[in-house]
C-alpha cells in the first residue's frame, strides 16, 4: 500500500510540475485564482487621475463651455453650487440635470458630486430644509437634529443634490467666530456628538453624502480661514480630546466626507492642515480610521493665499493625500488641474498615491449612484 501512494505521488507531483511549467508559459498562477480586476482608478489617464481630485463653482444658471468641456473630459469630479445657481428651484433642477446629462469617458459616467453648503441659519443655499441653526438643532438634541437632517435630505435630492458640506463638527468655544455664528452644535465634544452626527446621519440614509467640517476642529478660530490667516495654538492632547473626538463616531458611523480645515495647529504640523501629510494622512487616516473621502476648504481663501496661492496648495494639498481639491471658480481650478496633471507626469506627485485618491471618489460617486449606505471600512 505505501509503495502504491508513493508512486500515486509520484505520478501526482510529475503532473503538477507539468501543470506548473505550462501555466507559467500562459503567465498563470498555479492556485492564484483570477487575477485581481484593476481598479478603476488605475485605467485613468493622467489628466482624468487629476481631473477626480477638483471640484469647482460657477456662475449663472448655464453650464459655462470650459466648465463642460472639463466634465467631458473627464477633469472634473464634481461641482459646487451657491445661491445664485439655485435663483428657483426650477432654475437649480434644470442646471443640474444638464450637468448630469454631459457625457463622459468610460469608468467616469457615475453620476458627479453636486455639492452645496446647507448648514441652515446664515449658511444655507437653497431654500427649505433645515428649518433651524446648528446652534438651534443642538439646543434641542438629537431627535430634531436627526429630523432636520432627514427633511434636508429631501429638500437636496429634491432638485440633484447629492452632497452635502455640513455638518459642522466643531466644538463651540465661546467668543469663536463658530459659536458667534451660530454654526456649532455645542460648546461641548459630547453635544456636537450626540446632535450633529444624527444629522449627518439622516442626510446620508436620505441618500446624500454628508461632509464633516473642519477637521481636526476649527472652533478655536477667532476668524474665518476665508478672511485671515488661523493659527490654533492648541496641544495635540486637547485636539484629541475635545475637537477631533465627534469624527470618532461620525467615521464609525460611516460618514461620506470629511473638509480638512486650512487653519495651522502648531501641535501637529506647522502647514495648514489640509496641506499637511501629518493631519490629512496621519491624524484623519492612520489614527481616525477614515476611509472616506476628505475635500478641502475653499482653496481661495485669505489663509491658502498666505500659504502660496491655490496652485501651490492644491498640490501641496494632493501631496498631503487629500483627495478633493475645492474651487469656487473653474478658471482657478483649470490653473490647478494643470499643475497636479504636470506634477503627476514628473513624478512629483506619487502616481500609486494619486490612485488611492481617486478610488476613493470614484466609489463614492458609484455609491451615490447605486444607493449611499455605509462608506465601508
Amino acid at each position: 500500500m505505501r509503495g502504491s501512494l508513493t508512486a500515486r505521488g509520484r505520478t501526482a507531483t510529475a503532473s503538477l510540475a507539468v501543470l506548473a511549467v505550462c501555466s507559467l508559459a500562459f503567465g498563470i498562477a498555479v492556485g492564484a485564482g483570477p487575477a485581481p480586476r484593476p481598479s478603476a482608478a488605475s485605467l485613468l489617464t493622467g489628466p482624468q487621475l487629476a481631473g477626480q481630485r477638483i471640484v469647482f463653482g460657477f456662475s449663472g444658471t448655464s453650464v459655462p463651455a470650459p466648465v463642460e468641456r472639463m466634465i467631458r473630459e473627464g477633469h472634473a469630479a464634481g461641482v459646487i453650487l451657491f445661491a445664485e445657481n439655485f435663483p428657483s428651484r426650477a432654475a437649480g433642477r434644470r442646471l443640474i440635470r444638464r450637468l448630469q446629462h454631459i457625457p463622459r469617458p468610460p469608468h467616469l459616467r457615475d453620476q458627479l458630486l453636486i455639492m452645496t453648503d446647507q448648514e441652515g441659519g446664515l449658511v444655507k443655499r437653497l431654500s427649505g430644509a433645515p428649518h433651524a441653526s446648528a446652534e438651534q438643532m443642538g439646543a434641542r438634541g438629537s431627535a430634531y437634529s436627526r429630523e432636520q437632517g432627514r427633511l434636508t435630505a429631501r429638500n437636496l435630492r429634491d432638485v440633484g443634490v447629492n452632497v452635502d458640506l455640513a455638518p459642522v463638527l466643531d466644538v463651540a468655544r465661546p467668543g469663536g467666530v463658530i459659536a458667534d455664528t451660530d454654526r456649532g452644535f455645542g460648546r461641548t465634544a459630547a453635544r456636537v456628538e450626540d446632535t450633529a452626527v444624527p444629522f449627518a446621519d439622516a442626510l446620508q440614509a436620505g441618500g446624500v453624502a454628508a461632509t464633516a467640517k473642519h477637521f481636526p476642529g476649527l472652533g478655536a478660530a477667532a476668524e474665518n480661514t476665508d478672511f485671515a490667516v488661523q493659527r490654533l495654538r492648541i496641544s495635540k492632547r486637547r485636539l484629541r480630546a475635545v475637537d477631533e473626538a465627534p469624527y470618532e463616531r461620525y467615521i464609525a458611523d460611516g460618514g461620506s466626507l470629511v473638509m480638512v480645515s486650512s487653519a495651522i495647529y502648531p501641535a501637529l504640523s506647522p502647514k495648514p492642515a489640509s496641506m499637511s501629510r501629518e493631519i490629512a494622512t496621519g491624524e484623519l487616516r492612520s489614527r481616525l480610521g477614515f476611509h472616506g473621502v476628505s475635500i478641502t476648504d475653499a482653496l481661495g481663501a485669505e489663509a491658502v493665499r498666505a500659504a502660496g496661492g491655490p496652485t501651490r496648495a492644491s498640490i501641496a494639498a494632493a501631496k498631503a493625500g487629500t483627495d478633493l481639491l475645492l474651487f469656487s471658480d473653474y478658471q482657478t481650478a483649470a490653473r490647478a488641474h494643470r499643475a497636479v496633471r504636470r506634477k503627476l507626469r514628473s513624478g512629483g506627485i506619487d502616481r500609486a498615491r494619486a490612485e488611492r485618491s481617486a478610488q476613493r471618489v470614484l466609489s463614492l460617486r458609484h455609491r451615490l449612484a447605486t444607493g449611499l449606505g455605509r462608506s465601508g471600512r
